[in-house]
Formats: structure tokens, sequence, C-alpha cells
């Protein structure tokens, strides 16, 4: 099922995606006044009377928002995860603490903020005045359904509820000034994600679909998710060895090769560019730099 946030005369809902990929169903006399984390938290119960589900109202001219607007903590993302992306980084010189080529040798994990979400065709702030170097990175995310601690990776997709689109905007002067990542990846606006949430049924075999994104029409990045360094069931056992995960969590996996700072000189983002990003049966973000 592809899920949905979104407003209707102010009002927010949870919505049903048909198989157009454009025609919204209300899904309210089903879930009631739920948000999408806890359609996702009580999902055993709720899917088969979304399944169910017989004359749904369609909503005309829905806006979509992120599928959690309000995420109940950061984001869990992962850097340098693509074979590729880790020589085009290590190159840049925008790695720390010095130019390197070679693989991690474990993942890289770091978050972002929760202000930081923003909807699938929301504008995207440039922030003049802290960055100057604004970039963009396509990248799969997967929803966690069921939580836990000590995930193993054999049963680390049945703890996976469904899958996103997650732009991890960067400063990457930011990112590079202090050292570290947090702030340089979680500016206001910097995470659109959508434009639904599909359940991993749906999905099918994760390392089939393909990451793309392109800046005005040029294409700029393509890879499939089977070239993660570290795989979804490995992110999950890495993660989840001392943290609990909830039912609602977004892990962003990692970046292909193609973003800005790859290209000599670099290619940042300036105001009016629009950023596409797609994923194969996952719908795609397009969002303008204000």
């Amino acid at each position: 099922m592809k899920l949905v946030t979104y407003t209707d005369g102010g009002h927010e809902a949870v919505g049903l995606v048909e198989a157009d990929g454009t025609t919204v169903l209300d899904l309210g006399p089903v879930v009631g006044n739920r948000t999408l984390v806890e359609v996702v938290e009580d999902w055993a119960a709720l899917a088969p009377a979304i399944a169910a589900a017989a004359d749904l109202r369609r909503v005309e001219g829905p806006r979509l928002l992120a599928p959690f607007p309000r995420p109940r903590r950061d984001l869990f993302a992962v850097g340098k995860n693509y074979r590729e992306h880790v020589a085009e980084f290590g190159r840049s010189g925008y790695d720390t603490p010095q130019r390197s080529e070679d693989l991690p040798e474990k993942p890289i994990v770091f978050s972002k903020a929760t202000t930081a979400v923003t909807g699938p065709h929301d504008d995207v702030e440039a922030h003049p005045g802290i960055t100057s170097e604004l970039d963009y990175e396509s990248e799969l995310a997967v929803i966690i359904g069921r939580g836990g601690r000590g995930i193993s990776r054999e049963q680390a997709l049945e703890h996976v509820w469904g899958y996103t689109i997650v732009n991890d905007v960067t400063a990457r002067d930011v990112q590079r000034d202090h050292k570290q990542w947090l702030l340089g990846k979680s500016l206001d606006t910097h995470a659109p994600m959508g434009p639904w949430a599909v359940s991993a049924d749906e999905v099918g075999d994760v390392t089939a679909l393909v990451v793309s994104s392109t800046v005005n029409g040029e294409p700029r990045q393509k890879a499939p998710v089977a070239d993660l360094i570290f795989d979804v069931p490995e992110l999950i056992r890495v993660i989840s060895a001392g943290i609990t995960l909830l039912p609602g969590d977004v892990i962003a996996t990692g970046t292909p090769a193609g973003v800005g700072i790859g290209f000599d000189p670099p290619r940042f983002l300036v105001p009016s560019d629009v950023v596409e990003c797609a994923i194969t049966g996952l719908g795609s973000l397009r969002n303008t730099i204000r």
C-alpha cells in the first residue's frame, strides 16, 4: 500500500494512494484521527481493515506533506554507503580528517533533526549567511514497523514496515568546518521526504530499486540499492545493537555518486534550482531552492 499524510482544507489526515499514483482516498473512516506513525504502530490491526475498505472519499486537491511531518525523534542517516560516492567524497576534500577513498569498515551513522523534515514538493531554504555550498543527496529511507533492540540480520526485514525517499540536503561548508555532520545535515527544510510511505509487501525486493536524482532536469545520480556497501539488514543490526528502534523510525541509507561535490569544480545548488529525487516504485520528490 501507498500511504500519505496530507492536508485538506487545513485538516491533516492519512490517505491511501490508488494505483494511478495520484488519487488520494481519505482513510479517516478506517484509522480515525491517528497519525501515520500511529498507523504504522497499529499496522497488524489496521492493515486488514484498510485493505477491505470500500467507498472511501476521494480527496480533491490534497497537499501532500512528508509522510511523517513531525517524526517522534531525529532521523537516522548513513554516510558513505555507495562505493563510487565514497571515492568522490574522498577526492572532494570535504571529508575529515583527511582525503580518503577507503571504504568504511563499519556504517557511518549520524542524525538529521526532526525540524529538517519538509514535504515532497515544498521549497527548500537556501539559508544564505549560514551556507553557500548547498548539496543534494537522493536516498532510500527505511521505515521501521516493529521496534526492538539487538535485532539480528536474519530478523531485520521483519522489523521493516516499508520505505520512502529522503533528500539528505547538506550544507557542505558547515559539514566540513564543524568536522561533524549533524549541523550541516539538519538545517530547517533540509530533509524533504515522501511523497508516499510504501509498505514492504508492495516493494518486494528492495535491492532491485534504483535511486536517482536530477537538477533542473539534468541527470545527476543513478544507482541500484544493490550497490549499498552496508545493506538494509546490516544497518538495522548495527543501529539496534544498543539503541531501541521504535515504530515510525526512519533510516536514510546513503546516497550514490553524482552529488554536487563530486564535480570539479563542485556544482552547488542555488536559489531557483529544482531538485528531483526518485526511486523505482516509491515516486519522486520535487523541491525548489528558495
